[in-house]
């Protein structure tokens, strides 16, 4: 779960992805019954998995968190909105492309009107105006836009870095990097502040589950997983009993926004998991 990008890939995911066929030992077979006669494998690659699940905690542990600890420490609460709300106002522009390919052309019309409203009114994105006018955030992105158009699940992934994703989302991550500006900006501490933001969104989820879960490896899965299918669903899908006995307790802190805890870091693709 932990990684600095609360799914939102970059450019070198497809190679990172590519990389594990070469890396991947014994498949480790896990299923849930679709129906009475058909068995799907939703996690054939646990022990690869776990190790790099592991591998991502401790670089979480030893860097990503102090600095974020540190971020959260010296910047006023009204700056880090600030900032969360720019890199989202970015990500409205992937939002409208998926709403057309979806058909949600309504959706697409207000989409668009939230994007130009915070753009303008809101100063470049960095303050939500637009929610002032009923304009609600919505998220869409390739990977559940492939899902509408039927392209199945594929197989549950861990990467180094970048966290959980599934094989669909992988050329929906690489549309939603083509698809948001903040990809071309060229500027290393652009890339590292959106991944600064990222993380520190879910610091109160992540310290939560570290704190409540017995296996936070099976836990990431499956809330990943079912907030995937949950956004794919547009609300329609039904968590399981487990998780939803946890849903009070995230939104309990008055820190927490409500979007916030999105498994799977995202940075927007398969994401934001953050995570996305």
């Amino acid at each position: 779960m932990r990684s600095f990008f609360q799914n939102k890939n970059s450019p070198s995911l497809l190679v990172v992805f590519l990389s594990l066929f070469l890396l991947v030992g014994c498949a480790n077979k896990e299923v849930i019954v679709v129906d009475a006669s058909v068995e799907v494998e939703i996690d054939p690659y646990e022990g690869f998995n776990r190790k790099m699940f592991g591998f991502n905690e401790l670089l979480d542990d030893y860097l990503a968190e102090p600095v974020v600890k540190a971020y959260i420490w010296i910047t006023p609460q009204f700056v880090r909105t600030g900032v969360s709300n720019f890199f989202n106002n970015l990500e409205e522009i992937n939002v409208v492309l998926n709403d057309v390919m979806q058909g949600k052309l309504m959706q697409s019309a207000s989409d668009t009107g939230r994007f130009l409203v915070n753009s303008t009114v809101g100063l470049g994105g960095m303050f939500d105006v637009a929610i002032e006018f009923g304009l609600e955030r919505h998220e869409e992105d390739f990977a559940q836009t492939l899902a509408v158009w039927g392209v199945p699940q594929g197989s549950y992934w861990v990467l180094p870095v970048f966290g959980p994703i599934t094989s669909r989302g992988i050329p929906g991550g690489i549309f939603d990097i083509a698809a948001n500006p903040a990809s071309y900006a060229g500027l290393v501490p652009v890339t590292l502040l959106q991944m600064l933001d990222a993380r520190a969104s879910v610091d109160n989820a992540l310290s939560f589950i570290d704190n409540a879960a017995i296996d936070t490896y099976v836990f990431t899965r499956e809330s990943f997983l079912q907030y995937r299918n949950h956004l794919i669903t547009d609300g329609k899908f039904k968590a399981s009993d487990d998780l939803l006995d946890f849903e009070d307790d995230f939104y309990e802190d008055d820190d927490m926004e409500g979007d916030q805890f999105k498994p799977g870091f995202p940075v927007s693709g398969e994401q934001r998991t953050q995570a996305k």
